[in-house]
């Protein structure tokens, strides 16, 4: 399950371009949830006494999701071997060693042929390294099979799994854009491992955003019990539908605090069917890092807070590089479609078609812009983690060590800052010429760049002039107030993380 005060994803150890249309053959037996056989257990309108006829007819379709996972562990560090000479468990001289993991969460059958749906998350392996051995299925009456993967997404968080067998219980995908906020619904699933377990909520809230971007960030939530083990269990309608599938919580504990996310049935089912029909997921992509426009980089900027988005890295040869997209521009609408918090860039480039031509309302210098841009294709999550720079800082808080600090007129901003020297950039990791500009050496705690800078990161421009030198920056600075701004827009560019713009409030 993920979880946490971001989401996260965890398991029990601890739009796609297509949308083709599943034709099912006829089958013999009828689904679990079939109209006609659910409406007599159905909980009338209103509070339900009880959904017991109602999850009878529902649970023999929700599996137990197991996988067997073999996991490289190093022992190096291991304060044992320091007493005893070795790994006690075998590893010896502090080599890697191979571990046995598991991973369990739930599922649900969508086919008496033995389709099963589940989380990405749930099958993938769970660590750098590990391997997944085998992935097992347990029914409700405790039969087991063991399942192969037909097809998993990291974007969408959904997998397919295919046992061999016959005449299976099985439910069908209901229609979530019919839900509403307020509604009842039931989740199915095995938490902690605990078996078939069943809880019932309202929906909190549609189409919420979790801020992970890309085409699938809208969700389901619930007040529904959701923990660790219930990803990949479904989400049902009263009815007796499947409008979601419960994939993530927001939680401080790693438990239940009710607030719980599914997929809706509307994202996942397209994704789905084409995983069955053998067919490839494909996303649109622009190709470029993007931040949303809050209030001190509307008031930088001179632009309504909330109203698109602000491009900081534009990756070369993609998209949005031969359209002619440059960074500090502003992309306000794709198509006519307004670029908000709920329909965030990313959302909405994902859900379009590569080879498509998407136009672009683009703000530059405080000037409207339409520029057309040839869609491209999405890579996948690894490849684009490996577009970021990166780890972490190395969070020292001291400064660059042995370097002058020039103070110019930088006190409007509350910082010290240095030029970056060959020799800054290497005691810094930063390969030569990758990065221009100053280097923060100190931040005064009492101005607004103390909650959002640190020393260490390197400052390129400032309102989207470039500068070079602590002069250049001094003399941008002065220029804003002399401009009468309050507030000016920094490029930064932190070590290990990447970069990004900063708003930053002048010192009166």
């Amino acid at each position: 399950m993920r979880y946490a005060y971001a989401i996260t994803t965890a398991l029990l150890l601890g739009g796609a371009a297509s949308s083709l249309v599943l034709q099912h053959p006829a089958y013999a037996q009828s689904a679990q949830n079939e109209p006609g056989t659910i409406a007599s257990a159905a909980p009338k309108p209103g509070a339900p006494m009880s959904f017991a006829e109602m999850v009878a007819k529902l649970q023999p379709a929700v599996v137990n999701v197991s996988t067997k996972q073999k996991v490289q562990v190093s022992t190096a560090d291991n304060p044992l071997m320091q007493l005893f000479g070795g790994d006690p468990n075998g590893g010896g001289d502090g080599q890697p060693v191979t571990r046995e993991g598991q991973s369990l969460g739930s599922g649900f059958i969508i086919s008496p042929d033995g389709y099963i749906v589940t989380n990405a998350h749930v099958v993938n392996a769970a660590a750098r390294g590990a391997k997944v051995e085998s992935i097992t299925i347990t029914l409700a009456n405790r039969k087991e099979y063991v399942a192969r993967l037909v097809g998993s997404d990291t974007s969408s968080d959904l997998a397919l799994l295919k046992v061999d067998a016959t005449n299976l219980p099985y439910v069908k995908f209901g229609d979530s854009q019919a839900a509403r906020v307020g509604d009842w619904v039931i989740a199915i699933g095995n938490p902690f491992g605990l078996g078939g377990t069943v809880t019932a909520g309202i929906i909190s809230a549609l189409h919420r955003v979790t801020g992970q971007g890309g085409a699938y960030d809208r969700f389901i939530q619930t007040d529904a019990a959701i923990n660790k083990g219930n990803s990949g269990g479904p989400m049902f309608d009263l009815n007796g539908n499947v409008i979601g599938i419960n994939s993530q919580i927001y939680s401080p504990s790693e438990g239940s605090v009710g607030i719980g996310f599914a997929i809706p049935a509307e994202s996942a089912k397209p994704i789905i069917d084409t995983m069955m029909k053998g067919g490839k997921i494909q996303r649109g992509y622009l190709g470029v890092g993007r931040q949303p426009i809050d209030e001190d980089i509307a008031a930088s900027l001179g632009l309504p807070k909330d109203k698109g988005e602000l491009i900081g890295r534009v990756e070369p040869g993609q998209a949005a590089d031969k359209a002619g997209i440059k960074q500090g521009d502003v992309i306000l609408a794709v198509n006519g479609k307004e670029v908000n918090p709920d329909e965030t860039l990313s959302y909405l480039v994902a859900n379009l078609a590569p080879g498509s031509t998407a136009r672009l309302s683009v703000v530059r210098d405080g000037k409207p812009l339409t520029i057309n841009a040839i869609i491209g294709t999405r890579p996948t999550e690894e490849e684009l983690a490996n577009l970021v720079p990166g780890g972490a800082p190395d969070g020292s808080g001291n400064g660059t060590p042995g370097a002058p600090e020039l103070r110019a007129s930088t006190d409007l901003l509350g910082l010290q800052v240095t030029g970056l020297t060959p020799g800054i950039a290497n005691n810094l990791g930063i390969p030569p010429g990758s990065v221009s500009g100053v280097v923060v050496t100190k931040v005064d705690t009492s101005s607004d760049a103390a909650t959002k800078i640190q020393p260490g990161d390197i400052i390129s421009s400032v309102n989207r002039v470039a500068i070079n030198t602590p002069a250049q920056l001094a003399a941008q600075i002065n220029a804003a107030k002399a401009a009468g701004r309050n507030t000016v827009l920094l490029y930064i560019t932190r070590v290990r993380q990447g970069s990004i713009y900063i708003a930053v409030k002048l010192k009166s």
